[in-house]
């Protein structure tokens, strides 16, 4: 598999996982557990309001990643969204999270796909042309 390819699938890899999490989890509520972390730690009053506008913002970040527009600005503010989210949730909902504080390990995993993908391959491919 060569570089540029494995650039592309780690890339619409990355914007499925926002799309995933923002649409399916949040917009649609199809996993009521985020609202549950979003009102536990913000407060219930506007917990599924806040919680759709998390998950738009999440949608943007997929379409951002997937335009290709700054990308290790895009990276950055990746690695420091899912890095402060994760702190977060492990600090004060961490009985909510699926794996609970286990959760802080496969945003790390995450966290590192997302630099391996922008500060290496990306780096790599830009060196080549």
């Amino acid at each position: 598999m060569t570089d540029r390819t494995k650039h592309q699938f780690l890339t619409y890899l990355i914007a499925t996982v926002w799309v995933a999490n923002g649409l399916f989890c949040k917009v649609l509520n199809l996993v009521p557990r985020h609202q549950e972390i979003v009102s536990r730690i913000l407060g219930a009053d506007y917990s599924r309001i806040l919680t759709i506008l998390i998950g738009i913002s999440e949608i943007f970040m997929a379409i951002w990643i997937l335009s290709r527009i700054k990308t290790r600005l895009n990276a950055i503010a990746q690695i420091a969204i899912v890095a402060t989210m994760n702190i977060l949730e492990f600090l004060l909902v961490p009985d909510l999270l699926l794996w609970g504080k286990l959760n802080s390990f496969f945003a790390f995993i995450f966290i590192l796909i997302v630099y391996f993908n922008e500060f290496y391959l990306n780096k790599r491919l830009s060196q080549q042309t």
